[in-house]
Parts: structure tokens; sequence; C-alpha cells
């Protein structure tokens, strides 16, 4: 019945306080009754009240909506939504489910939930996740001032909500490991290190269960809402505490001058392919938020996850538009990546289009005018737009870098051109109208792939404990085992590996454009040779905190490393090479001076940049030979060196002020080891 309850308005959409109750607004199209079903606890099986929604009073075109009276913030509730069943043109309604709100600012679940589709329990909805209501003008952001760290001062530290801080040698309290009030007490660990952006796996509520028998969605990349923070995050489990906690732990980052930037998934959903579970929008209005294919009782996939969101559709455009202003407006969040971006370029028939009209209006939004929009650009069905991704505000995820710098370091032949190539910011693919070189983000590793140390450790990956034989994860890795594969005893190749993870990592922070690195990586965190650490939530992907001392060299090297601006005069450009190209210029070389060997077999190359405004002079030499090489100074002197992965920590990396005086005309770059010597004549 509707009884108690006014018409209500279709804006806005989802669940809004206003004086004296909540307006509740719905989109569905082709639905014939929509009942609202209020809850008292999350493991209810059936509602405290239900309000069907009449098409004279509660429906304006496609929206259903309704004002309940005094409904207060931390109501649980869902939808009915009736309809016709019929695959064949796309409609799957079920008024049998409880549906999450697409809206929904908060969700729960409760403790007996279960994925697995088709199923019917005699404890009704027991089972079903449930939808809050949440008010977020009530939080208290007390000062709170985003960073606005420039591009160019970047530097990016992706890690795992959970992960970062599960470990029980973490160190964060037992009740907290995990949680975002856990990450919270890392921070000190993080300004430590450097870095001024943490990029965090997926956080909007996902389904955990999806995935295989006997194990765990860990990386979150099966959204359930687009607005809900993760709840199995938060060390509070009443119905608001995951939002408070969140905003404390954004409001802690910007204090240690950290921005926070989301992975977020607008590709696609939690509810799989035509036999996943209906959790959601494919019980509210299947063809409007999926695009469908020639057959219409199956999804189009080109995510490798049963089915694609339709971002392009107005309805489904709009939704995604409402939610990145959410998290930016009332989260405070400083930026997006965003997963398998280049979907988001199809049209709802799947073919790409130039100019996406949901990218655009991302890109033209004044609200994330300021925020950090960063591309995965490319999807699982060989869509690769890296270098031409739709639009000029964003940042992209610079795969062909992670490539081609592998490359270098194992050896590869033919690589030595393509890697002065990444280390001036890809020009052939950004250098093009109104794009910048700090538009590349540059990285070596993340979290889908072989951690840093393993990519020195393993020549092949070992995805045994996933189950699925050994197919799944990638098989072009461009990795190197220095010699065994896997954990050695041998004092010299760990030597090796370590000198190879310090001239990775050191290869990607110098290069121009906006470095990013992966959580442990640093400490050469491992996770056994496993590439594809989605289905693991144990010390398989957990970040081993014994391993800060165990590998406290690599850890001096990168906290030195990030501190890319002089100590003593922050003003001056930086004498490294992510000063912007038009700010600087540069000389190739080879062994010789100016004799950059291009060759197929050429395993070494130099360069001088020259940042002139400065007086700055900063020369790099990079050799991949399995042999020492002496290589030609430029004139005039005298030259420091900063940088040399071959010598023993501290040597390695010094900080500006205490780098010593190279003696003589020629350096000697012994086998596989990055230099940086540097010449001030301010």
């Amino acid at each position: 019945m509707s009884a108690g309850a006014g018409p209500g308005a279709s804006a806005p959409v989802g669940a809004t306080l206003a004086p004296g109750g909540v307006n509740f607004s719905l989109y569905s199209r082709q639905a014939t009754g929509v009942e609202l079903c209020f809850f008292d606890r999350a493991d209810d099986s059936r509602p405290s009240r239900a309000i069907s929604l009449d098409l004279a009073t509660h429906r304006t075109r496609d929206f259903w909506h309704a004002f309940v009276p005094d409904v207060r913030p931390g109501q649980l509730y869902g939808y009915r939504v009736d309809g016709p069943f019929e695959p064949e043109r796309g409609l799957r309604f079920d008024a049998t489910r409880l549906l999450v709100d697409p809206y929904a600012r908060g969700v729960v679940i409760p403790p007996g939930y279960e994925r697995r589709p088709g199923q019917r329990r005699a404890d009704g909805w027991a089972t079903a996740m449930k939808s809050v209501v949440v008010d977020p003008s009530t939080y208290d952001w007390e000062d709170d001032t985003p960073p606005r760290t420039p591009v160019d001062r970047t530097i990016v530290y992706e890690l795992h909500v959970r992960g970062f801080t599960r470990h029980p040698s973490s160190g964060v309290t037992e009740a907290t490991r995990g949680t975002y009030r856990g990450l919270c007490e890392k921070i000190p660990y993080l300004q430590a290190l450097g870095i001024t952006a943490v990029e965090l796996l997926p956080i909007f509520q996902f389904d955990s269960q999806d995935a295989p028998p006997g194990l765990i969605n860990y990386w979150g990349y099966s959204p359930v809402s687009f607005f809900a923070p993760h709840r199995a995050y938060s060390s509070r489990q009443d119905p608001l505490g995951p939002l408070d906690e969140f905003r404390d732990m954004v409001k802690a980052l910007h204090r240690a001058g950290i921005e926070v930037i989301l992975d977020v998934v607008f590709n696609h959903t939690a509810e799989g392919n035509h036999d996943g579970p209906t959790l959601s929008l494919r019980g509210i209005d299947n063809p409007t938020y999926y695009i469908l294919g020639p057959d219409r009782t199956r999804y189009a996939d080109y995510t490798g996850t049963g089915n694609t969101l339709n971002a392009n559709h107005p309805i489904v455009r709009r939704m995604v538009l409402d939610s990145l202003r959410y998290w930016v407006q009332e989260m405070h969040v400083d930026g997006f990546r965003f997963d398998l971006a280049a979907i988001l370029s199809r049209d709802p028939t799947g073919q790409p289009v130039p100019n996406p009209p949901v990218l655009a209006e991302i890109e033209s939004d004044p609200v994330l005018a300021g925020t950090k929009l960063i591309a995965e650009a490319w999807d699982a069905a060989g869509l690769y737009q890296v270098g031409s991704f739709a639009g000029d505000a964003w940042s992209e995820w610079n795969g062909k870098f992670r490539d081609d710098v592998r490359d270098f370091f194992r050896g590869a032949p033919g690589s030595v051109h393509r890697v002065a190539g990444r280390a001036f910011g890809s020009p052939e693919m950004y250098s093009h109208l109104q794009r910048e070189a700090e538009q590349s983000v540059n990285f070596i590793t993340c979290h889908d792939g072989f951690t840093l140390n393993d990519l020195v450790s393993y020549e092949r990956k070992h995805n045994e404990a996933n189950g699925e034989g050994n197919r799944d994860g990638s098989d072009d890795n461009r990795s190197w085992n220095c010699g065994v594969e896997g954990p050695t005893d041998d004092p010299a190749i760990e030597r090796l590996r370590n000198r190879q993870a310090k001239n990775l990592l050191g290869a990607t922070i110098l290069s121009v454009g906006m470095p990013m690195m992966l959580m442990g990586d640093e400490v050469r965190r491992t996770q056994g040779g496993n590439n594809n650490g989605y289905c693991h939530d144990d010390d398989t992907t957990w970040f081993d905190w014994t391993l800060v001392e165990k590998h406290c060299d690599l850890h001096r090297f990168v906290s030195i490393l990030n501190r890319r601006w002089p100590l003593k005069d922050p003003r001056r450009l930086p004498v490294t090479l992510t000063q912007r190209l038009r700010e600087a210029t540069h000389r190739f070389h080879g062994v010789k001076l100016d004799q950059p060997d291009w060759g197929a077999h050429s395993h070494s190359l130099a360069v001088t940049v020259e940042v002139r405004p400065a007086r700055l002079r900063v020369h790099f030499i990079l050799n991949a030979y399995w042999e020492p090489l002496d290589f030609e100074l430029p004139p005039p002197g005298p030259w420091r060196r900063r940088i040399d992965t071959f010598l023993d920590s501290p040597d390695d990396i010094v900080d500006w002020e205490l780098a010593p005086l190279v003696p003589g005309l020629t350096y000697r770059a012994e086998p596989r080891s990055v230099v940086v010597l540097f010449a001030d004549q301010s």
C-alpha cells in the first residue's frame, strides 16, 4: 500500500533527505510496478513496511518516486520491481528479488548473503543486500583542503585498502587491520616514502563472492553500487559507519599532503553474464543499463567479466557523472583511475565512437575540473587507445612504458631506441596538441601482473593456487629471473635482483611523466610468482611489514629517490628527467659522446639533460649490458654522483648536497646499473 507516502518528486534520483522525511526516486522505463521496502536489520527476511508505487501518483515518465515521512539516516531499504521476464527482448524483471538502489550511498550485506543465482530460500530476503539511507551533509570536514598537487610533482602509490594493513606484522590495532582506519595508522610510512597520492583499488561496494568456488574477489572489480564505500573495509559496521570512516581517512591523508585517487569501475557490474545473479540494474532496467548482444538474451562482453555497462546511454551517463560528483563533493576525493576506460568510448551497439558523450561530459564537468583523471586506455576485447584516448584532460596508464622498460633491463634486443622515447614521456604519443608529457602515467608494475620482486625472480607465472590450471593471468610478462626461478640463497643472484629492482624503480621515477609504483615494491613484496592475485585474501597479496627491515636498503633508495626536488630551495626546477620537455634540452650518447648506439644488439644509453633556467645539467647512464662499460662525460664539469645502483647502500643514492665529485673524463658503469650524475653551475 502507498498509505502514508506522498507523491514525491523524480529529482534527485536515489534516496534524498528532505524536511520531514526522504524522497525516493528510481528510473525504470519498462517496469509495470515498483514496491519500496523498508527493513529494520540487515538479515530481516521480510520488510517492516512496504509501499507500492502506483502509476498515477508515483510515476513521472520513467521515474518512480515517493516521499516517505519520518524516515531517518540509517534506514535500510530496497526495491521490488515487477515487469515482463522476456530475455529475448532483453527484459529480466523478477519481482521475487530485492534490489539495491543504483544510487544507494550505503549498502549492508547480511551475514548469510549468497551470490548463487536462481536460489529460492525459505527465509525470504534475509540473505539479500540492502540499501541504506544516508545524509552526507552532517559530516564535519573541519578545515579539509585538497592538496592539489601539480601533476609534474605527483608520485602515485597504488594500494589495496585491506591488503595494506591486514598482515599481522602491520603493527596496526587488530580491530582496525585491513580497514580505512588501519590505513590512517600507516600515513607516517607513506609520508616518509615520499609519495604524493594513493590510488586505492576499488572501494565501491562490491560482491566479494564474485569469484570461482572456494575463492574470493579480493581486488574488488565487481561493483554493486557506484556510490557506497565497501563495508568490509570499515572497522565500524553500523549502517552509517563506513561513510564516516572513509571520510576520516581522506581527511587524514589530506592533512599529510597526500591525495586520494579512486580506482573506479564503470565498465561492468557484479551481475555477470546471463546466468549471473539479479542484484540491482538487471532487475530494474536491463536493456538501459547494459549493452546487449545481437541475441538479446546475452550480454556484450568487452570486459571479460560477463557484461558491459551501457555507459553512453543518457540515463547511465548521468549516473556515472552523479557518482563522480558525489565522490568529489561529499567524499572529497582528488581523482579517479578508470578501469578498462576504453569501454567508455563504445556506443550502445558496442562500436567505438570519436567523441564519446560520457568522456566529453566527464572532462567538461566543472565539479570535476580540478580532479586527476587517469584512464586505463584499453579493454578486454582488443580496443587499445594508449596515446589516443579521447579528450585533453586525461592522463593514461602507459602500458608501452611498462613493456619497453622491462625489455630494456632484461636485455631484450632492439629495446634501446624504445626506452629512450619512454624516458622522455613517449613524445610520439603525447606531444600532439594540448597533451603534455605528464599525461603519461609511467609504471613498471601494478596490481595486475607480477610484483617488482617477482618480475626479477620468475621467468613464468605460477598461478596454480587460482584453481584454473595456471591458464589465467598474462603470459606476456617480459620478466627475467636473474638465473634461478623463484627464491634463492645465492647472494650474487640476490644482489643482482636487488639492483634490477632499483634500476626499474629508478627508471620509473626519473622518467618524464607521472610515476606510479605498486604497494610493497619498495620492499620487494612477493606473491610467489602469482601474476593474477585477484582471488587471494591472504599472505599471497597482503603487505608483509617484516620486509621493511629485511629490504631496508631498497626502501631507503626509493624514499630518497622520491625527493625529486632540491631540499634547500624547493622553488627551483627539478633536477631530474621529470622536467617538462619545453623547459629542458637533451643529448643522447653511447659510450662515446653524441654517438648513441640504436642497434638491435645495443644494451646501453646515456643522455645529458640541461635545464637552462636553473643552469643545471643531469647526466644519465643506463647500462643493461652484462659487462662494465666506460662512458665519456660531457664537458664542462665538475660532475657529482647522485645515484649508482651497482654500489651498496648508502652509496647507491645520496642526497643532493652530499653527492661526491666524479674524477676524470669517463665514468665506469658496472653491469646492469643506472647512474645519475649532475653538475650545478648556478
